[in-house]
């Protein structure tokens, strides 16, 4: 039998500071609760849909230095381990 280790969940995690008024700490905390996330997990998980913005995308297309922003936020660990 071999052992298989246990792998971090998001590697380069870090806290930030923002500041969100009450009711959205609310709808975060119950919908965490419903769906069985950690409110930090559903966070994360629910801002990375912004890259489904055709519009977004296109925009950081159009920045002069559109090569650095999309190796910023394109995780070509996790599109490996969906393809």
């Amino acid at each position: 039998m071999e052992i298989r280790f246990i792998e971090p969940k998001n590697k380069r995690a870090e806290k930030v500071g923002w500041k969100i008024s009450e009711r959205v700490r609310s709808i975060v905390k119950y919908y965490a609760e419903y769906t069985e996330f950690t409110e930090d997990e559903l966070v994360d998980e629910f801002l990375l849909n912004i890259l489904n913005d055709k519009k977004f995308l296109k925009w950081i297309d159009g920045k002069r230095y559109n090569k650095r922003i999309f190796a910023q936020i394109i995780d070509t660990e996790e599109d490996e381990d969906i393809g």
